[in-house]
């Protein structure tokens, strides 16, 4: 190609070559061992998932239309966080994010959902622990408030009195309105506010994707009960026509955000035998 409107007699890059070095070779051998051995390879593959990993470092660019939300990749588990020892099941709880992602909660419209969500920062484990999807009749005249009281009861359920509420669109006023709900109520919250400027295909795709790729997503069976695995199962970066994803785009805010540290609350209850075998 001659680029006529400079000065250009001859075609950009001519005759150049191409070098390409992926971390590792064909026979798993790193490409600089000094700077790069293998654990740290796997460690940086872990991290940012497979598809990042192959464009990034192996030199092998995945078309983003082709990337999937394979609910097979997540770990389902029947457990209850232990709040103390701070742990479900074998793993150590870190820290904990409650976000929800609003709505008018109105049949045909965008979903609103609220998701709990523990992570074990450890071991880079997340885990989806519970999920609530809002709805609320299509001639409720306050519909947010009515959601503002479903997610206090969800959050005393949580034991939890902190939550992040995205507050794009219709979110924006609605900090103000969950603190008056809790007020009413007598209840202490703490509300965090976020907005999102990227593209909701985006977020979805650059937060769960690495964690799920690399078997690092866990979730409580009961999720199996919600529509988030259908979300997964039929969504796509490229959009599909009457296929949701509030749900997912409400996990995927909880996991960007920063976590609440979690600490045991205290070690488990022992009996103790008093000796009365003895005289006065």
């Amino acid at each position: 190609m001659v680029y006529e409107k400079n000065a250009f007699s001859t075609p950009f890059l001519r005759g150049y070559k191409l070098l390409k070095i992926p971390i590792v070779d064909a026979h798993g051998n790193p490409a600089w061992p000094e700077l790069f051995p293998l654990e740290k390879i796997d460690q940086m593959r872990e991290i940012v998932g497979a598809r990042h990993f192959s464009a990034q470092m192996m030199l092998e660019f995945v078309p983003t239309e082709r990337a999937r939300l394979d609910p097979g990749g997540i770990h389902f588990y029947d457990e209850e966080f232990e709040p103390r020892n701070a742990r479900i099941g074998n793993s150590v709880i870190t820290g904990c994010v409650l976000y929800w992602d609003p709505s008018t909660g109105r049949r045909g419209r965008d979903g609103s959902a609220c998701v709990l969500l523990y992570r074990d920062d450890r071991s880079r484990q997340i885990f989806i622990h519970d999920i609530l999807y809002l709805t609320v009749a299509d001639d409720d005249q306050y519909p947010l408030s009515r959601q503002c009281d479903m997610v206090l009861d969800f959050m005393r359920n949580c034991g939890l009195s902190r939550i992040t509420i995205e507050t794009n669109g219709i979110g924006g006023g609605l900090p103000e309105i969950m603190r008056n709900c809790a007020m009413q109520r007598g209840a202490n919250i703490y509300v965090q506010r976020v907005q999102n400027s990227r593209a909701k295909s985006d977020r979805i795709l650059d937060a769960i994707e690495p964690v799920l790729s690399t078997g690092r997503l866990h979730a409580h069976t009961r999720v199996t009960r919600t529509p988030l695995m259908s979300e997964m199962i039929g969504w796509s970066p490229m959009g599909r026509g009457g296929v949701h994803d509030d749900g997912l785009d409400a996990v995927a805010g909880a996991i960007s955000q920063t976590p609440i540290p979690v600490r045991p609350t205290g070690g488990a209850i022992t009996p103790i035998c008093a000796n009365t075998n003895f005289k006065i």
